[in-house]
């Protein structure tokens, strides 16, 4: 028979916590190289239209925006003292998520309408 524990760990010990806090840097420092590099080349791509170029543009920094969201709320798993404050954790981020979600779906939206008119008068 396994021995099931009554209680489980709420904390990560400290050593483990500063390795994924040092691993958590080290991945936002190389995704935000990668949306770097994108934004560059979005920059320079000047055979893009204009209204193409500015969705492109918009679709990056969403993209920057809501990985960064996740990387801090990630942060802040780290440091959550209980499973109540975990659940609550993630509970805010889905609500700010959903809310980012439908308002970047908007704005891609009405740029890409904007775009294709954009290029079909040309």
């Amino acid at each position: 028979m396994v021995d099931i524990p009554q209680q489980i760990p709420t904390q990560l010990p400290p050593q483990i916590r500063e390795l994924a806090e040092k691993n958590f840097e080290r991945a936002r420092e190389a995704f935000l190289g990668i949306i770097g590099a994108a934004q560059k080349a979005t920059g320079s791509a000047e055979a893009l239209p204009t209204g193409a170029k500015e969705a492109v543009t918009k679709a990056i920094s969403f993209a920057e925006s809501n990985v960064n969201a996740a990387f801090d709320l990630a942060q802040k798993l780290l440091h959550a003292k209980d499973l109540q404050e975990v659940l609550a954790l993630q509970g805010e981020y889905a609500k700010a998520q959903l809310a980012a979600l439908q308002s970047q779906a908007k704005e891609l939206g009405e740029s890409a309408q904007s775009a294709f008119t954009s290029a079909t008068k040309q």
